[in-house]
């Protein structure tokens, strides 16, 4: 028999497909389904931050707490989503050279 043949409880074998932290999630943060939450310590603040939410169409609860810090985190992570670096294509050996001279690539400017 192979090392890799399971010899056990099928149901067992599948906890692990379940388990974790799953990456891939069709429900995102900020909707309905999975609304944020927000804790401010004033009513100023929570005016604010609904402008906010009300303008990124955005769904959340905002609790009013002057004893509690602040605690914006969720809201300033869909807000300032990292954007993809992109970079130029370095051009091959045989590519024309991006300098104009006409020459290829790699008697010019490699």
């Amino acid at each position: 028999m192979s090392k890799l043949f399971f010899k056990g409880r099928i149901e067992t074998r599948q906890n692990h497909v379940t388990a974790g932290y799953n990456v891939n999630r069709d429900v995102k943060a900020g909707t309905e389904e999975a609304p944020i939450s927000i804790t401010v310590a004033s009513q100023e603040r929570k005016s604010e931050i609904e402008l906010i939410v009300e303008k990124h169409a955005i769904v959340a609860n905002i609790v009013v707490d002057p004893t509690k810090d602040e605690n914006t985190v969720e809201l300033d992570t869909l807000l300032n989503k990292p954007t993809t670096t992109v970079f130029e294509k370095k051009p091959s050996r045989n590519d024309p050279c991006s300098c104009g001279s006409g020459k290829k690539y790699k008697k010019c400017c490699a």
